[in-house]
């Protein structure tokens, strides 16, 4: 063995047992954020819950609130929040309830209509009445109901790869809760590393994408693993249920969709419905089958990019992402 790859495997060896030491609760407590961290207290089907965020420029007219995907939270924005708050932008981050640090409940039913209906109270709450929206994969779902649901306050719409933009229950089978909460609970860092790197990055992998699972290594190692898990189990529901396709035409808004076109991300394609052979996640013609349907949608498609483009490549992302505000 060399001395290049001795180094590699120490470095490797010592990046494990740091994963290993890693432990965090259900709310990620001892894990930090890149700005203050803020707490939304609401009650909400028969329970007290928190909603925590991020909120920086306040003294800003403008507002944009940013909204995260199913694998992550606020967190990963941070690049994000401290670009559109130099253009003179409040941001506002939130973690959906059941992710990142907010409240993980026994029991909830989650559906986006109802994430729309929190995220509203807690603007409500901060006296935002006007903002445009961004959501990126899952929280471009919510960003879309958002949009409908509150027509009148969302000034644009912005979405960054979303999952939804096919019907995916007309393609694949409903299934249980139960059956996502035994595959969580199956998880490792090494398999969640290994989709992520095949699904979203094309199989290249950097310490930038690795500082992103910290979260799941800590709840991982952590005694509310069987908690979180479940969290995770339930919110896929809504992915499935809550079609999105056919409210494009429904949002008042502008909207712009920038889709990394080497994206496959397809929910559920490994349990398609009998004699169903369409390729799933074809963003290469889902975005273009959008705006085909919707003539207000701008497409803007970013070439070998996938589901992850403001991580994949920033430089390129940011050309097409910050002139839209």
């Amino acid at each position: 063995m060399n001395k290049y790859l001795t180094i590699f495997f120490l470095l490797f060896l010592v990046s494990c047992a740091s994963s290993n030491k890693l432990s965090f609760d259900s709310e990620l407590s001892e894990f930090k954020y890149p700005h203050a961290v803020e707490t939304f207290e609401f009650s909400s089907q028969r329970q007290d819950l928190k909603m925590r965020y991020m909120d920086i420029g306040k003294e800003n007219k403008k507002t944009v609130i940013l909204l995260h995907g199913k694998n992550f939270s606020g967190y990963y924005f941070e690049k994000i929040m401290n670009e559109l708050e130099t253009k003179g932008y409040r941001v506002i981050v939130p973690d959906q309830i059941g992710f990142g640090k907010s409240t993980k409940p026994e029991h909830y039913q989650y559906s986006f209509a109802q994430l729309a209906r929190n995220t509203h109270a807690l603007l409500r709450s901060l006296n935002i009445e006007k903002y445009t929206v961004v959501g990126h994969s899952m929280g471009g779902m919510l960003a879309v109901h958002m949009s409908t649901m509150f027509k009148l306050e969302v000034q644009k719409l912005v979405l960054v790869n979303p999952i939804g933009l096919e019907t995916y229950l007309d393609l694949v089978e409903f299934k249980d809760p139960e059956f996502f909460y035994g595959n969580e609970k199956k998880k490792t860092v090494e398999m969640f590393r290994n989709y992520q790197k095949k699904n979203y990055y094309d199989g290249a992998w950097d310490e930038s994408y690795e500082e992103l699972l910290t979260p799941f290594k800590g709840w991982r190692n952590g005694s509310d693993w069987e908690l979180v898990a479940w969290n995770n189990a339930l919110t896929y529901s809504p992915i499935f249920s809550d079609d999105i396709v056919e409210k494009f035409s429904k949002v008042k808004a502008p909207i712009v969709l920038i889709n990394g076109t080497r994206d496959t991300t397809g929910p559920g394609r490994g349990w398609k419905r009998p004699g169903v052979t369409k390729t799933m996640g074809d963003y290469k013609k889902l975005g273009k089958a959008i705006k085909k349907k919707n003539k207000k949608v701008q497409l803007i498609e970013l070439n070998g990019l996938g589901h992850m483009p403001q991580f994949e490549d920033y430089e390129r992302f940011s050309k097409v992402f910050y002139p839209l505000f």
